[in-house]
């Protein structure tokens, strides 16, 4: 076993997402359910802020997910977000790359949600993080029950 993986880095953890907001920005929540396969035990999680955007919340929702997590695990993440999902999968390397900035024309500007993105950065790298795509408000269980998790979070700022 290589000196730097972590035994426990074997289990398999499942990682539901989402977040949203009322208004955009606007009161905002998030919401997760972490699920072991080894053991089939469950974590759901939540929170909000009074004043923030869909993008954030998505993020946070993965962030907090990952936080909860003591030890590295393969974590497969389920989410509604393209823009999670994308920045996990293709855009993280290069942001950083470019000290956290993006290309717009012929300039580079400071990514949206750096620290958002920072702070998730942080998390990945202790697992070993996959994205999965999960179409929104499609009957997957998993989906809507972090969705209402998101929302009822986002309800004590209305």
């Amino acid at each position: 076993m290589p000196e730097n993986q972590n035994p426990e880095q074997s289990t398999e953890i499942h990682l539901f997402t989402d977040g949203g907001c009322s208004g955009n920005p606007g009161p905002g929540g998030w919401g997760f359910i972490l699920r072991s396969l080894a053991t089939g035990k469950e974590i759901e999680r939540s929170g909000g802020s009074p004043h923030t955007t869909n993008n954030q919340m998505e993020l946070e929702a993965v962030i907090q997910g990952l936080c909860t997590l003591t030890s590295s695990c393969k974590v497969k993440i389920f989410t509604d977000s393209t823009y999670v999902g994308k920045g996990i999968s293709e855009w993280l390397p290069g942001w950083k790359a470019r000290d956290w900035q993006r290309r717009e024309g012929n300039r580079l500007v400071p990514i949206k949600n750096q620290e958002h993105w920072q702070r998730l950065d942080q998390e990945l790298e202790r697992h070993e993080v996959t994205y999965i795509k999960v179409k929104g408000h499609s009957d997957h269980p998993e989906n809507d029950r972090a969705d209402e998790l998101a929302v009822a979070a986002y309800q004590k700022y209305l």
